[in-house]
């Protein structure tokens, strides 16, 4: 058991069940506070990621106010101004992505960024490379936007959500790993048939936050 008090970022209440149910499965007694921001990502999407800057460093040093021993950013899009503002208040932090683009890494040269929104794909391809300079590994990334996959997860179409990017990973040639860029496609990686390791970010990615929790505690 877990006796920690973590603090998500999100930018879409569908996460908030998916984290709530790994932390059941995985890491019981941790307390999770779920901070659902939407407008985060709508306005990321439209002005870039640095136009929230400064009201991601404003949630964060909140979350931390309020008892929170460390905050989990959820959402890809805002994952690299997150870790860059926290890292310069000093909030403890650790971003979702990171230990699935590591295993990604790890899993062979070429790896595949999948996402739904375009505004994921750069941030995303951005920290595979991270990643693999950090192991000393070249790396080999392609990017697939999933046409109309976002529409339908917008209009709650789960299934069909799941199911196009199940497809548009099955179609992929010559790739040793494919990453989910956004914890809401992790559901396609228990349907994907692709006979490679197909990576999602939310299980690894709580997992990651819990391991820090427990360094900030000895330290």
């Amino acid at each position: 058991m877990v006796s920690a008090t973590l603090a998500l970022l999100h930018t879409s209440p569908v996460h908030v069940p998916v984290f709530e149910r790994l932390r059941d499965e995985d890491h019981p007694g941790l307390e999770l506070r779920h901070l659902v921001h939407e407008d985060l990502l709508a306005r990321a999407r439209v002005e870039g990621p640095d136009a929230v800057a400064d009201d991601i460093q404003e949630l964060l040093e909140q979350a931390v106010d309020q008892g929170a021993d460390l905050v989990l950013c959820t959402c890809s899009t805002i994952g690299a101004v997150t870790e860059a503002r926290a890292a310069a208040v000093g909030v403890p932090l650790v971003r979702v992505d990171r230990p699935m683009a590591a295993a990604a890494v790890a899993a062979g040269r070429s790896v595949a960024v999948v996402a739904t929104l375009e505004s994921t794909l750069a941030p995303t391809r951005a920290l595979v490379e991270e990643e693999a300079a950090r192991a000393g590994r070249p790396v080999d990334v392609t990017t697939v936007l999933v046409e109309g996959a976002w529409q339908r997860f917008e209009a709650g179409d789960r299934e069909g959500h799941v199911r196009l990017i199940a497809e548009a990973v099955d179609a992929l040639e010559g790739v040793d790993s494919v990453v989910l860029a956004q914890a809401s496609m992790a559901g396609a990686a228990d349907i994907a048939t692709l006979p490679v390791p197909v990576i999602s970010s939310p299980r690894p990615g709580l997992r990651a936050a819990v391991l820090r929790c427990e360094e900030e505690s000895k330290s």
